[in-house]
């Protein structure tokens, strides 16, 4: 009896062996490592899309590029690299950027790699939020959230500091009246200068001085003035027409009508530390930080600013326009991008509504903010959303694509039907399977049990701006 009873126990153990092997072969390879089709399993092992193989008309990619074996320029990668680009972002006319160091500008690389550099890695969205809501209370007293001392000449941020910004499309050019018919066609949509019925033009541009009498003119800017009838068909009012000035960037246009086109578009409105990163053109650092995009004396050939003349009655017009001028009548910058200084202000997503923010400068400014604006790298202003004029208009940015990550919801079967889930062998369960369902116990009693289902998780970058 004895000498079954070991039998039977030994004949126990080696089932239990020969199970346990067969269920690790299920899980692992034949030399034990992990099975490499476990990461079909999970969406979030999926790798990024190489940014390499996107492109978008009409736009270009800001962001850190290498140059591979071939010496070929390749845009870099997602995976394990901070791709994105850091600068310093502010006024152009302070020159405390020349004491920031060049190390603050040193791209540390992220990644499972780099466990050892986290004290340099770059700071979470959550904890520059706390730091900025914590602060010390100037002498000054509180400032509201996102507030900074702005330049008396161009309006930009003082004292400048580095920021870091993702890699992003930006149009090559301000969008044009030809554009933003197609998207009125299409659409019908109507813009909120035609819904009030008036919009401010420039008080030169009127054809008469009754007009202008009977003009109101803009308390903080008495140089503009309403002119009912004005819209991006009609610049100066009824008796005028956007007609062979279809390739001239579309004015007339609110912070939400330059929205909805970029909605309409797939895409959406830069942040101004994007706008920024691509009017600076590479000029990132505080030994090669310009004021301008071009070289000294040749501003002719970059910028559509108000001509010699006095403000705003007297415009030479020297370039051959008083206004606004085509998209590219004047020389790009270093990453191709034109009209990123004058011709007309760009929106920009971010600010309140009260207080929306413009970049760029426009045809009414002039280089050393002796009128208007000085039309700096820097340049900067605010304005309200619904605010309509003959000198703003936008371009609109996009994010690269990244890999689908999915999460999971609760799931109201009641409302939506009873949940099916599919595992990962393609196999649908009509009714959850044990695991698969949220569950809340205390003291072994089931309080309350909600089902979850997967959906996939939106990981479209908006911007880094807060």
């Amino acid at each position: 009896m004895k000498k079954r009873s070991s039998l039977s126990v030994l004949f126990f153990f080696f089932c239990i062996t020969l199970i346990t092997t067969t269920n690790k072969g299920i899980v692992f390879g034949e030399d034990g490592d992990d099975n490499d089709e476990d990461a079909e399993w999970g969406a979030n092992l999926e790798p990024h899309p190489d940014p390499n193989d996107e492109d978008h008309e009409g736009m270009i990619y800001v962001g850190r590029h290498y140059y591979d074996s071939d010496n070929e320029k390749r845009r870099m990668g997602l995976e394990n690299n901070d791709n994105g680009i850091k600068y310093i972002f502010g006024t152009s006319f302070d020159e405390t950027h020349k004491d920031i160091e060049e190390e603050l500008l040193q791209h540390t690389r992220v990644g499972p790699d780099s466990d050892h550099d986290l004290p340099q890695q770059r700071k979470t969205r959550d904890e520059v939020l706390l730091e900025r809501r914590h602060n010390k209370v100037s002498d000054d007293g509180p400032k509201p959230f996102g507030h900074f001392e702005k330049h008396e000449l161009d309006g930009g941020r003082i004292p400048p500091e580095v920021v870091h910004v993702e890699p992003y499309f930006l149009d090559a050019n301000p969008v044009t009246n030809a554009e933003y018919g197609k998207f009125i066609r299409a659409t019908y949509y109507e813009t909120e200068a035609e819904k009030y019925g008036w919009s401010f033009v420039l008080a030169s541009f009127l054809s008469s001085t009754e007009e202008l009498n009977k003009a109101e003119r803009d308390p903080e800017a008495e140089h503009w003035v309403t002119v009912d009838g004005a819209y991006w068909r009609r610049p100066e009012g009824p008796e005028s027409t956007y007609k062979r000035r279809e390739h001239h960037p579309v004015v007339h246009v609110s912070h939400r009508d330059a929205a909805e086109y970029c909605l309409w578009k797939g895409k959406r409105l830069p942040g101004e530390r994007e706008w920024e990163a691509a009017a600076r053109a590479n000029h990132w650092g505080p030994h090669n930080r310009t004021v301008y995009s071009w070289p000294d004396g040749e501003q002719d050939k970059h910028a559509n600013l108000w001509g010699a003349g006095s403000f705003p009655y007297e415009n030479h017009a020297e370039d051959g326009w008083r206004g606004t001028s085509p998209v590219k009548t004047y020389l790009p910058n270093s990453l191709g991008f034109f009209d990123m200084t004058g011709n007309v202000w760009e929106w920009q997503r971010g600010g309140k509504h009260k207080e929306r923010i413009v970049r760029g400068g426009s045809y009414v400014d002039s280089l050393d903010g002796s009128y208007n604006h000085a039309a700096t790298l820097g340049a900067r202003d605010t304005l309200h959303g619904t605010t309509t004029t003959g000198n703003v208009g936008f371009r609109c940015a996009k994010a690269p694509k990244r890999r689908v990550e999915h999460h999971y919801v609760y799931h109201d079967e009641e409302v939506h039907g009873q949940l099916s889930i599919k595992d990962q062998y393609g196999k649908r369960d009509a009714i959850p399977q044990r695991g698969w369902e949220d569950q809340f116990n205390k003291n072994n009693i089931v309080e309350d049990e909600r089902v979850k289902r997967k959906v996939v998780k939106p990981h479209t970058r908006i911007s880094t701006e807060l």
